[in-house]
């Protein structure tokens, strides 16, 4: 009798827990204006993006008990997980448009320079985003098709993006009607306001605090402040909540497609290091939004459960993150004023010679707060008058605080003699003596000491050529790799050899070099005997090169038969997967789709040593 009663009151309150999951989702798709929608023969899928976590660190914070919902999916056998290579650059950008449209071609790093346009091209400009979807679609339907997309760059034709660049736009997220409702979500979960509020306190505390040890162990924390400590720890609590609660309501309205991206670990990273107790306790964070994803994912919905749409969960990473030790740290300044150092020591243009250097640490959780405090710039005049006179002032000086630390809005509209433009450990480097791409035998007579004086100088670990359709690799111990064409060869030891799998690494390299907005001349940070790689920006960990796990994602999968891991040796691989599987397309659009896959991107030869 005792062990039916338990049951009854189960089954009662589970019915009354999906009773008010429903209302209260129902309430939520109401106030957006976006109705359930009807299920059709296909699978949903839901991606969860953890950026920059690598296969292994994933491994040790599993172990460590950081993540314990991944570990008991894992454990149980609910998720199978396996590693990938990303291929390079090991970027964002780079992997998002990969995965999303099968076409990565011509984004050399995260950041890069246009000579012929004299256009600095930054990634997370939204105009700059725009611009990159339209040359990387090319008329192929994206895999989030019908679907909705979180905190991205690249949009894969989603319905919905929230603060994804390329689809941002002049209307403000408080002021529209879905950024209300969504935000109304918090009122009708008082816990979760609570919640919210909880992480908000402790993410701020632990900001200060490792603040104010930065006065003490100088590393790459911004100068002590009490302001914009807050607004960091605000946007970042905000952001992965309502990520969270979107893809929830999408799971709930049966939206085919979700893809949602959780920075937060890749910014603590890049500040403590890819194993730091900071950033494994933002992977706490983010593994319970996993729970939450994964629980909605699993429960019925209506009172017999026929009205939902059978979702598979995909757990991935684009990147790692590789320990690192910055080139300024070495050397007193950044790679590019060291190479102009170098140039005028030749004499060449003497004076005159101009530097513009595209480089920062850590712009994630700053891009947040920027787009959060726009967001509250608006809202400003609801507020009353003495308040909003002092809610305006802390606002105007933590932009202030945000923008004096922001180097990349340089005004490029005169052609600049050296243009170095940094992605972590790989830098490309622009001479302005000619509009065109320059060869690096051309680069050898114009400069004729400066690849010598580089390849002596401790933290640079491999120099990178075009020679016509060949790549030349200069390695820092001597060796001379010639990668493409009929005439592939190796002299002396390999230069790639430090950073893993030569073969692969310069059939990466290959590629990039000889996309139209590669640099004259890449610059690969040196891997260190303790196993962390020189960034040429001012990072902890990074990524965007080569060397040890920032190559190195992980992907896991809750669907039945997935074939995953070493099918996947380039972001590039995984739009086929996903478009054959879950994208819904008529037949002649179909058919050109299976006529581009296998074909997407750069054209040139390929025959790495």
């Amino acid at each position: 009798m005792s062990t039916w009663f338990a049951q009854r009151v189960i089954d009662i309150l589970s019915t009354l827990n999906r009773i008010y999951t429903t209302s209260k989702y129902e309430t939520m798709a109401e106030r957006l204006g976006r109705p359930r929608l009807e299920i059709d023969a296909r699978r949903g899928f839901v991606i969860v993006q953890i950026d920059g976590l690598s296969y292994e660190h994933l491994q040790e914070a599993v172990a460590r008990g950081y993540m314990p919902t991944v570990g008991r999916l894992l454990s149980t056998g609910g998720l199978g997980l396996v590693p990938w290579r990303c291929g390079l650059p090991s970027t964002t950008p780079a992997v998002q448009a990969g995965l999303m449209f099968g076409n990565r071609y011509d984004i050399p790093g995260f950041r890069w320079y246009e000579k012929e346009q004299r256009l600095a091209v930054l990634t997370r400009r939204p105009d700059h985003a725009r611009r990159l979807r339209a040359l990387i679609s090319q008329g192929r339907p994206g895999i989030l098709r019908g679907g909705s997309c979180y905190v991205s760059v690249f949009d894969g034709d989603a319905d919905l993006a929230l603060f994804t660049l390329s689809t941002l736009h002049s209307q403000r997220f408080f002021e529209s009607v879905r950024g209300m409702g969504l935000f109304l979500l918090f009122l009708l979960s008082p816990l979760r306001a609570l919640r919210v509020l909880a992480l908000i306190s402790r993410s701020y505390a632990a900001r200060l605090g490792r603040r104010l040890m930065a006065l003490v162990r100088p590393g790459v924390d911004s100068p002590f402040d009490i302001l914009s400590p807050l607004l960091h720890s605000v946007s970042d609590v905000i952001f992965t909540e309502v990520q969270t609660f979107g893809v929830m309501l999408d799971i709930y309205r049966n939206v085919p497609a979700i893809y949602a991206n959780y920075t937060g670990y890749d910014e603590v990273a890049h500040r403590y290091g890819p194993s730091h107790v900071a950033a494994l306790r933002a992977l706490r964070g983010i593994d319970g939004a996993i729970r939450q994803i994964n629980r909605m994912r699993l429960r019925p919905r209506g009172r017999d459960g026929r009205f939902q749409r059978p979702y598979d969960l995909y757990l991935m990473s684009d990147h790692g993150n590789t320990a690192s030790q910055p080139f300024e740290w070495l050397h007193g300044q950044s790679l590019g004023r060291y190479v102009v150092s170098l140039l005028k020591d030749e004499h060449v243009q003497g004076e005159d010679l101009r530097l513009f250097e595209l480089m920062e640490g850590h712009p994630h959780s700053a891009d947040k707060a920027r787009y959060l405090l726009e967001e509250l710039r608006v809202l400003e005049r609801r507020l009353p008058p003495r308040l909003r006179r002092a809610f305006v002032l802390a606002r105007l000086h933590v932009r202030r605080r945000l923008w004096q630390a922001r180097r990349e809005e340089y005004d490029l509209s005169r052609q600049g003699d050296v243009i170095v433009s940094a992605s972590g450990p790989l830098a490309h480097v622009y001479f302005g003596v000619a509009p065109r791409p320059l060869d690096l035998i051309e680069v050898m007579l114009l400069y004729p000491r400066l690849l010598d004086r580089l390849l002596e100088t401790p933290g640079i670990g491999a120099l990178v050529g075009r020679a016509g359709e060949r790549t030349l690799v200069l390695g820092a111990d001597g060796g001379v790799l010639v990668v493409g064409g009929s005439s592939s060869s190796l002299d002396g030891p390999h230069p790639l050899a430090p950073f893993g799998d030569p073969a692969y690494a310069a059939s990466q390299l290959h590629r990039l070099l000889h996309f139209p907005h590669a640099g004259d001349l890449a610059v690969l940070g040196a891997m260190r005997p303790d196993g962390r790689v020189v960034t040429f920006e001012k990072q902890m960990a990074t990524h965007g090169g080569l060397g040890g796990v920032q190559t190195r994602p992980f992907i896991a999968s809750t669907a039945p038969g997935a074939v995953l891991g070493e099918a996947f040796d380039d972001a590039e691989d995984l739009y086929p997967y996903f478009a054959r599987n879950y994208v819904d397309v008529a037949g002649a659009e179909w058919l050109a789709l299976e006529e581009g896959i296998g074909s997407l991107g750069s054209t040139v030869d390929a025959n790495p040593i």
